[in-house]
């Protein structure tokens, strides 16, 4: 068997329907449509919604609930500073450091520093927002807290 020598199965192939040529075709005239009306016009479809011209439910029914348009929310992986605590003296807190030692789950997860717990190391701390408790637990023990900006979030540091 060769690729020219392919066939589709008996039966599996109907020539379609020509419509408007002559009444002895049995699809003359009207060809099918029925007489006149939107249904009988060509492009002439109404769509499933319709209701004939009476105002449509969705529109009869009450809005409830809050409808946002363009406003996005932004999850944060939360670190408690106590967590930090992890880490070695001195050393830099990034998301990259975080998700090595199994942290963080999600991979380019955006990360919030909160205040719950004591720090008892100095460390510089990487995040994407901090909680203001937490940076001043972080600069007490003589670490600095930077603010990564990946995302437009204006008030970002804190």
């Amino acid at each position: 068997m060769k690729l020219n020598e392919l066939k589709p199965a008996p039966g599996s192939k109907r020539s379609r329907k020509r419509v408007g040529r002559g009444n002895a075709s049995g699809w003359g005239k009207t060809c099918g449509r029925g007489h006149k009306g939107q249904k009988s016009r060509s492009g002439g479809s109404i769509p499933a919604w319709f209701e004939g011209g009476q105002m449509p439910l969705v529109r009869r029914l009450p809005k409830r609930g809050p409808r946002r348009t363009g406003h996005k929310r932004f999850e944060y992986d939360i670190i408690n500073v106590e967590t930090l605590n992890l880490f070695d003296d001195a050393a830099v807190v990034s998301p990259e450091s975080l998700r090595e030692a199994g942290l963080i789950k999600r991979k380019n997860a955006l990360i919030k520093i909160l205040g719950d717990g004591e720090l008892e190391k100095q460390l510089k701390v990487q995040a994407h927002r901090f909680s203001k408790s937490a940076i001043q637990k972080i600069e007490s023990k003589g670490g600095t807290a930077e603010v990564l900006g990946l995302h437009a979030n204006p008030d970002n540091a804190a």
